[in-house]
């Protein structure tokens, strides 16, 4: 039995590579890390809880995607929901990324 952060972490990873497929490249060149929570210091620009955040690269660290587990299972009906929303929120954070609009990742 897995429990529900594993199997978080295993939709994430799905959304990436399905993501990369889109892309028709990998995104090795950056991480991607789930939180259970954002960190209580919200960025001025934060009207809401984040449900994901991305972080430049810098000169000695990756570019780093981060997705807050329990702010978007909150926001989940069902799996199916959930599996929409992870992919919604890794396109965004992978758009800002790249510097790119979230749109143009779409199939």
């Amino acid at each position: 039995m897995r429990s529900r952060s594993s199997r978080f972490d295993e939709l994430v990873l799905d959304s990436v590579d399905h993501l990369e497929h889109r892309l028709h490249r990998p995104l090795a060149s950056l991480e991607f890390a789930v939180e259970d929570v954002p960190p209580s210091d919200p960025a001025p620009w934060e009207a809401q809880i984040a449900l994901g955040r991305a972080f430049p690269a810098t000169r000695t660290t990756a570019a780093r995607i981060v997705l807050y587990r329990r702010p978007i299972e909150s926001r989940a009906l069902h799996e199916a929901d959930l599996c929409v929303l992870i992919d919604d929120v890794v396109a965004e954070q992978v758009a800002s990324v790249l510097g790119i609009h979230p749109d143009d990742l779409e199939d």
